[in-house]
């Protein structure tokens, strides 16, 4: 591999939780995001400030956070808002086999801007 090539990307689901600095709600759900990411080393969890990230916000209208979005390699899975509970999110992963139903169109198009990151 050049030195040039981009690392391969790894198997497995992203789960990408979209917050704000600023959101207390934000600020405690992720102690629990992170020991989701511990339960689940088989998943890809990220963090993602949209406030860092403002493109993001140019993409997807975020009325409440937090906001997943799961995706298995390319394919955008499940985005939405959540519950910022880890029961609530378990469940979710252990259900999401196949995309959800009504995905927002826009889902694609974050996944396209996260994953260039």
């Amino acid at each position: 591999m050049s030195a040039n090539a981009p690392e391969p990307r790894p198997a497995g689901r992203h789960v990408y939780c979209l917050c704000a600095e600023w959101c207390g709600v934000c600020r405690e759900w992720r102690a629990r995001f992170d020991a989701l990411a511990a339960a689940h080393p088989q998943e890809h969890f990220v963090w993602v400030d949209v406030d860092a990230q403002e493109a993001v916000l140019d993409i997807l209208d975020i009325e409440t956070f937090p906001v997943l979005l799961i995706a298995d390699g390319a394919t955008p899975l499940f985005c939405g808002p959540v519950q910022p509970t880890g029961p609530v999110v378990e469940r979710l992963l252990q259900g999401l086999q196949q995309p959800a139903a009504g995905v927002d169109p826009a889902a694609r198009q974050l996944l396209d801007l996260l994953r260039a990151r």
